[in-house]
């Protein structure tokens, strides 16, 4: 639920490239019957040249595409729609411009340890982030303090069980699931 106990207008689910941000989005929206976008599809076409060639964005890079899902996330609540957003927002500075105040969006934070991520941007294909960005991925890397209420989940489970988390974690998941989540761990 929203920090004040309404319902979330959004969700940001957030980590760094190849935790799963598009998997869980998709599926936390699909299981919501909200919408989704990828934060990917905000970013102007000189970021993803600089990602095609390895090179890492700089926060003025950044501010432009963070500002652009910001104001998507108003539009969306301001029409009282739903959205899920995946976004890597690494950093806290990049999280107060996508919330800047907001008490109806909700963080989802996918943890991973860099091995098991490394492996899995070595299997993905098509993606504009190389795995050799993966390493600068961890250094910008601020994980969610406890004031920003976020939803942390370990992504070293399936898809589906991640969502149940998620949902459980934000007062919204089915009873079984609760339960079942609960027997298996």
């Amino acid at each position: 639920m929203g920090s004040e106990g309404e319902m979330p207008c959004a969700l940001i689910v957030m980590g760094v490239s190849g935790s799963g941000k598009s998997t869980i989005g998709e599926a936390l929206a699909a299981r919501l019957g909200w919408r989704y976008e990828d934060g990917d599809a905000f970013h102007p076409q000189s970021n993803v040249a600089k990602m095609r060639a390895g090179q890492p964005l700089t926060d003025e890079d950044r501010w432009p595409w963070l500002r652009a899902i910001a104001d998507e996330i108003d539009r969306v609540c301001q029409t009282g729609n739903q959205v899920v957003i995946a976004c890597s927002a690494l950093r806290r500075a990049y999280r107060d411009v996508l919330l800047h105040g907001r008490k109806d969006t909700r963080l989802i934070f996918l943890d991973g340890a860099q091995p098991l991520i490394g492996d899995r941007l070595s299997h993905r294909k098509g993606h504009f982030m190389p795995p050799g960005l993966l390493a600068s991925q961890f250094a910008t890397l601020e994980p969610p303090g406890a004031d920003e209420h976020a939803v942390r989940v370990s992504i070293d489970a399936p898809a589906e069980r991640i969502v149940d988390d998620v949902l459980n974690q934000l007062g919204l998941g089915r009873p079984e699931a609760s339960t079942s989540h609960r027997s298996r761990t």
